[in-house]
């Protein structure tokens, strides 16, 4: 593999994982690709990992493109020079450019990942709307990347469970264990053009972009339905959120914490409960243990505060 030319474009941390575990599997990185954190933060990257130290760890030259959509010249002309034969994806939420892809010689591996096959669910925030959605498996498909929006034919499919435990991090963890054993394990036949790919089959259907304020929460919501939206957005992302007096608390991690402790006296969205680490919140059905949350302005919660 030392005479591959393997390009990784990411700025979060799976890419550094990939890297670390590739290594590990005798498969080398030539380039990487990133973007540095001032534009992470222009383009409201979720869970940007700075990729300095991995490539000294190894000696990889990076790489940091003009424009995160890859569409400058200086990106095309970089990618026309390096004459790259494979491009890994580690973490990059834009579409890779005709001028990109059209320059790598096998092909660039894209990875989506959904609760159906393909052409089913294609689009933004997957793995949040599944969990959202209360979803129990994940399918994560492995392509040869087109311009187009997961459009790419697949050669490789992995299934995880989305279990009561998981969260969007955990997701991708799993999504890390996979996209690592899928490339060492088809990386040969990518090479001598033995690999065995298929075309998408059916009407494609597409999940819509989130953004931040997605993530009011609406406390009227069943426990349960609540608990998933909790968890779908938390870190990497800007989390679940709500207003006590005009300031903003975000939950970071809550579970469902019973259905018969209950009060007719209680408001929803009401504290009821409070430690200096938790507090325990009235929703519909039920009650809400939230176990990591932030408050801005060093708001102190207390007892009977509001949540709206």
């Amino acid at each position: 593999m030392d005479t591959k030319k393997i390009v990784l474009c990411g700025c979060q941390k799976i890419g550094v994982t990939l890297i670390e575990q590739l290594y590990e599997s005798g498969i080398n990185i030539s380039h990487i690709v990133t973007i540095t954190n001032e534009k992470a933060k222009q383009q409201k990257v979720s869970g940007y990992v700075d990729y300095t130290a991995v490539s000294k760890r190894y000696g990889i030259p990076v790489y940091y493109a003009e424009k995160y959509s890859l569409k400058s010249i200086n990106d095309e002309r970089f990618f026309i020079d390096h004459k790259f034969d494979l491009l890994v994806q580690g973490g990059w939420q834009r579409l890779f450019p005709d001028s990109v892809l059209n320059n790598i010689r096998i092909g660039a591996i894209g990875v989506h990942g959904s609760a159906d096959f393909l052409p089913k669910g294609r689009g933004r925030s997957p793995i949040n709307w599944s969990i959202i959605e209360g979803r129990e498996r994940f399918i994560f498909h492995f392509f040869l990347m087109k311009p187009g929006v997961d459009d790419g034919n697949i050669f490789h499919i992995e299934m995880v469970d989305i279990n009561e435990w998981d969260d969007c991090e955990t997701i991708y963890l799993k999504n890390t264990l996979v996209s690592a054993r899928c490339i060492i394990s088809n990386i040969d036949s990518l090479f001598n053009g033995s690999i065995r790919i298929y075309e998408q089959q059916g009407e494609p259907t597409y999940y819509p972009k989130r953004i931040p304020e997605d993530g009011k929460i609406n406390f009227n919501l069943d426990m349960y339905k609540l608990y998933n939206f909790i968890r779908a957005i938390s870190k990497p992302y800007p989390g679940a959120y709500g207003f006590i007096n005009g300031t903003k608390i975000t939950i970071w991690k809550a579970q469902p914490f019973d259905t018969r402790i209950d009060s007719i006296s209680n408001q929803i969205g009401e504290v009821i409960y409070k430690e200096e680490s938790r507090f325990i919140v009235k929703v519909a059905g039920g009650l809400l243990l939230v176990t990591d949350f932030e408050i801005e302005n060093n708001y102190r919660l207390k007892i009977f505060d509001q949540i709206v």
